[in-house]
């Protein structure tokens, strides 16, 4: 059950939802207008450019990008359960490196950067854990709506609701939605370079993660 999983899942999955908010909204307003932390609408947009005349070779350097931030955490990431010591400060510290190097790329003028930010978002993607009958997904909210209406609908039925995870699936949503709001505000004020809030704060939860469990292995 959901109840097993660590009381800072809830923190940590707020704010990664809230960070790739950020993310798509730049990407949204200033990448091409092109969504970045998720891909059904850049496979929509490359199944249609084949006849619509589309980049379609930079839609597929953004797909293929994605694939592989999330290949990266395969291979650093060996188990699907959560656990303190893992490598999630490392994802974290490459994510924010690969969000610094989207500004760079991008203020050059360089479509690498789209590359690289969607190869981040990617790699946090990778970062959800199936865990207890717990799917925790940050970079999009579509499976996290359809999960929460199912399980409203098996309420209806008359089944138990697990409100923890009903909890954690609207923290979700409203870190997406909320970082929306935020990229909105940033991109006005900075263009591309409101990357740079997601990227620092990617730092500093790898920093938080690593002291608190450092802390856990000096309790027990």
């Amino acid at each position: 059950m959901i109840n097993k999983l660590p009381r800072w899942v809830e923190y940590g999955a707020f704010t990664l939802a809230l960070l790739a908010g950020v993310v798509n909204a730049v990407g949204l307003l200033g990448l091409e207008h092109q969504s970045i932390s998720h891909l059904s609408g850049t496979a929509t947009l490359l199944g249609t450019g084949f006849l619509s005349g589309a980049s379609v070779f930079h839609l597929t350097g953004i797909l293929v990008s994605f694939l592989i931030g999330s290949a990266i955490s395969g291979y650093f990431l060996s188990s699907s359960s959560l656990k303190l010591g893992r490598h999630y400060d490392s994802m974290l510290v490459l994510e924010g490196a690969l969000l610094f190097g989207a500004i760079y790329c991008l203020q050059e003028q360089s479509s690498i950067g789209h590359y690289l930010a969607s190869a981040a978002c990617g790699l946090q993607n990778a970062l959800a854990t199936r865990y207890s009958g717990a799917i925790v997904r940050t970079t999009h909210v579509t499976g996290v709506v359809t999960d929460l209406g199912l399980m409203f609908g098996a309420a209806l039925r008359g089944e138990p609701f697990d409100r923890r995870k009903g909890i954690l699936f609207l923290l979700i949503i409203g870190g997406f939605i909320g970082g929306g709001t935020i990229g909105y505000l940033l991109f006005s004020a900075f263009a591309v370079a409101a990357l740079a809030f997601p990227a620092i704060t990617c730092f500093l939860l790898a920093a938080a993660y690593r002291m608190y469990a450092r802390d856990k292995v000096k309790t027990t």
